[in-house]
């Protein structure tokens, strides 16, 4: 324990971040933060705006990542990291990733004003495109901080715009030719550690009435986001049941084996998510008295578990065999993508429970279902760890909340760690 022991983050200056943040980025219903666009820019701007605030030093890696560094008492040290990203889904909550950012600035901040010189340097990374819903590929500006994201992510289409990953980058004026060739701006063997605050997107802290969550380890995934069942259109009343190849129906006996599946993984103490995030039929060619012949959709598989994912996917594949049969019909599922699971630092852990302790904070420990930068830290070999804060009303969606005070709990946390 240092003499600064129960030193408590700035929560004037995140309330003031909070809000201007959703006011540079309200699009109603929620805000909108799209990754390498104009949302995205406007809040790495205010972090730009708040870095020179507390006199810390700036600089931009090649993918735009942005790093707001105190050198500390011994600048030859390897760095705490702290913070999360600022992109969010299309008309999401205000809280998703920024949380992580604005608490390591008021950590930060609560050190500079209590006149505090710690020991080793603390930088605040805020993260570009962590939210895979732009472009199809998961922790893109992580990954590019470590010289891991392949060339052929560049080439990869924003869902919205059409325009591809390199594109945006260079309208940013950011060095995508950098990025292709692995150019890294942080190296595992030089990070003293990584600490990510983040709402929870579940909900489990706020059914229980516990402020914190200390997370033991982030779920990976399998993804098929262009998926498609074909069948043939036919006239609804001339086509009977044994010659129909019904699209709607093959697809709806998939979600209902995958749902059966996972309800029994889950009596059986075996975690994981199935989520079937879209399904259509062709608005160009379907009607109300047509058989269809077609539906798109996607299926987003996650676990903590890497060994329970592929026995899911052999489950899946085992489904659609019988499917197609029985309904002849034929699926396409196209490309895989998916995430590696990662296990959290259990020292890391431990010293945040005991702090938490100190400043009698009740916590959880629980895994995180969701998929955060924090994985790829891990991953990298680096010690990792998260602080969940309760949340009200869940995530990706515009009515997403957070206490101020559960935020103060948690980032008081985080400065305490930083200096101990």
């Amino acid at each position: 324990m240092t003499n600064n022991s129960g030193l408590k983050a700035d929560k004037a200056l995140a309330a003031r971040l909070f809000d201007e943040l959703l006011s540079l980025s309200r699009d109603d219903p929620g805000v909108t933060r799209d990754a390498y666009g104009e949302g995205e820019e406007k809040a790495h701007r205010l972090m730009r705006q708040v870095s020179g605030e507390l006199d810390l030093r700036t600089e931009v890696d090649a993918a735009g990542n942005l790093f707001l560094s105190f050198d500390g008492a011994d600048s030859t040290l390897p760095p705490w990291i702290v913070g999360s990203h600022l992109d969010s889904v299309p008309h999401g909550g205000n809280y998703d990733g920024a949380a992580g950012v604005i608490g390591g600035l008021s950590a930060l901040s609560a050190i500079k004003k209590a006149g505090v010189i710690p020991r080793r340097p603390i930088r605040v990374v805020i993260i570009r495109a962590e939210e895979s819903t732009w472009f199809p590929e998961s922790y893109i500006g992580s990954r590019a901080a470590f010289g891991l994201l392949p060339p052929s992510a560049l080439d990869v289409r924003r869902a919205d715009t059409g325009r591809t990953l390199r594109e945006h980058m260079l309208e940013l004026g950011l060095r995508p030719d950098l990025v292709a060739t692995g150019t890294a701006a942080l190296s595992a063997g030089f990070v003293h550690g990584f600490i990510e605050l983040h709402i929870e997107q579940g909900p489990n802290l706020e059914t229980e009435e516990i402020p914190i969550g200390l997370v033991t380890g982030i779920a990976g995934s399998f993804r098929y986001r262009n998926a498609r069942c074909r069948g043939t259109y036919g006239h609804s009343g001339a086509v009977a049941r044994k010659y129909r190849q019904d699209a709607v129906f093959a697809v709806s006996d998939l979600i209902v084996a995958l749902d059966r599946f996972w309800a029994k993984l889950e009596a059986g103490g075996e975690p994981a998510t199935i989520t079937v995030g879209e399904l259509s039929t062709d608005p160009a060619v379907h009607a109300f008295s047509k058989v269809p012949g077609e539906v798109s959709f996607c299926l987003d598989v996650r676990s903590i578990n890497t060994v329970l994912l592929e026995r899911i996917h052999e489950h899946l594949l085992s489904c659609v065999r019988e499917i197609e049969q029985n309904r002849n019909v034929r699926f396409d599922f196209g490309s895989r993508s998916g995430s590696k699971s990662a296990l959290l630092s259990t020292d890391l852990r431990h010293r945040l429970l005991r702090i938490a302790q100190d400043l009698g904070i009740p916590f959880l420990t629980l895994p995180s279902g969701a998929g955060h930068d924090s994985a790829v830290f891990a991953n990298q070999g680096v010690p990792t760890a998260m602080i969940f804060i309760r949340n009200q009303n869940g995530s990706h969606n515009p009515d997403e909340a957070m206490r101020i005070d559960d935020f103060q709990a948690a980032a008081s946390m985080l400065t305490n760690l930083l200096l101990r």
